[in-house]
């Protein structure tokens, strides 16, 4: 993870702690480390974070599970060759069971 505020708090790092999860923090000024997860970031960040108000942790689940939904079942990624991440899945499961041996 980078090095935000957000990220660098005790309350998580208790948090952490008390769950046996280790914290990897990428090296300060070196975003490029991790960029997939830094543009992830960024986009939940821009299209959820900034544009919702969340009046109950439970608003907030159902409010990011529907995002979730959209940016994992409806929105093409370029990075996945315009498909959805499920479509990219399943193509790609689907190219490994057609490239398995069938068994005799």
């Amino acid at each position: 993870m980078d090095n935000g505020t957000e990220f660098t708090s005790k309350a998580l790092d208790e948090w952490a702690w008390r769950r046996g999860v280790k914290l990897d923090y990428t090296r300060p000024g070196k975003p490029t480390d991790n960029g997939l997860i830094e543009s992830f970031n960024g986009r939940l960040r821009d299209e959820f974070l900034n544009v919702n108000e969340f009046i109950t942790m439970q608003d907030a689940r159902e409010k990011l599970k529907a995002w979730q939904h959209d940016y994992n079942h409806h929105r093409p990624h370029g990075s996945l060759g315009h498909l959805t991440p499920s479509e990219f899945v399943k193509k790609r499961s689907d190219q490994q069971a057609g490239s398995r041996p069938i068994p005799v």
